[in-house]
């Protein structure tokens, strides 16, 4: 086994582990992709220390195209391909055959990586020889992302078109469901979340005196038979958190749920933090 980490903006890693027969699976990057935004969801003691949840990664074509022939030229091999990267690792690992040992074998040599809170991208290619990539990335922000509440109805957008068409969210299977409608106080609550985070640079769906969703619901005036929430960061695309929450079995969960009839979502920038920008999705059905 070797690693080697190198300094760019980034870090730079090169894993390998023991050579073991390799089945090819075309859907395997988007099954160690799923894995990968479970892990950061709930993330077990990471050298010793408990980390918080991390934001989901969207997954992105471009960085799993990114190859650069030395993990030092990763900086290189980015703005080559125009990909505007505020920070980036990529991780290399041979003779793996399945993506839950890939994620085990990375997760035990590499969790800080995998948990960065700055990472809100990530690429992943899968040779046919047994050998793949993992490239995580912060994506450098737009000066300005408009309006949240023009970007909100966006991503109601693209969540009902999502929600069009059977999915698979992780192992489980959900049928298409009906489109979701717009609601102001959904709206407002999300709001609140992602300005309370941002301004307290956190990421958590508790706030740091324990209130959930259901709270922030009901404080907006939303009398909610069923809530709940979607919240990401360090994206500043509707487009881009969609792909990542769907990435992501749990929040997928959360957009395919026939319990849901309505939503809001709003995000809020902070300058000056490693994660820029918060978003929050509320769902709910009164």
């Amino acid at each position: 086994m070797r690693a080697s980490l190198r300094q760019w903006p980034a870090i730079a890693a090169v894993v390998v582990a023991a050579a073991l027969p390799t089945v090819a699976r075309a859907d395997a990057a988007t099954d160690l992709v799923g894995l990968i935004n479970d892990y950061r969801r709930a993330p077990p003691a990471c050298a010793g220390k408990r980390l918080p949840m991390a934001a989901p990664l969207a997954p992105s074509d471009l960085l799993a195209r990114v190859a650069p022939a030395d993990p030092s030229q990763l900086g290189a091999a980015l703005r080559a391909a125009g990909y505007p990267a505020a920070n980036a690792t990529s991780i290399r690992v041979t003779g793996l055959a399945q993506p839950a040992a890939v994620l085990r074998f990375v997760a035990e040599h590499h969790c800080a990586d995998l948990l960065d809170p700055r990472y809100s991208q990530i690429g992943v290619a899968h040779s046919a020889g047994g050998i793949w990539r993992i490239t995580l990335a912060k994506p450098l922000l737009p000066a300005d992302l408009g309006d949240w509440r023009r970007a909100g109805q966006r991503m109601l957008d693209l969540v009902n078109e999502a929600r069009a068409r059977p999915r698979h969210c992780g192992g489980a299977r959900f049928a298409a469901a009906a489109p979701l409608a717009w609601n102001e106080a959904l709206a407002a609550a999300a709001l609140a979340h992602s300005g309370d985070m941002a301004a307290r640079d956190y990421f958590a769906h508790a706030d740091p005196e324990g209130r959930s969703v259901s709270q922030r619901a009901s404080a907006a005036g939303y009398r909610w038979r069923h809530v709940g929430e979607n919240i990401a960061a360090g994206l500043g695309e509707p487009a881009a958190v969609v792909a990542g929450w769907l990435a992501s079995p749990g929040h997928c969960a959360n957009i395919m749920s026939a319990d849901f009839a309505e939503m809001g979502a709003a995000f809020v920038l902070r300058a000056g933090t490693a994660r820029g920008v918060w978003w929050t999705q509320t769902f709910g059905r009164r």
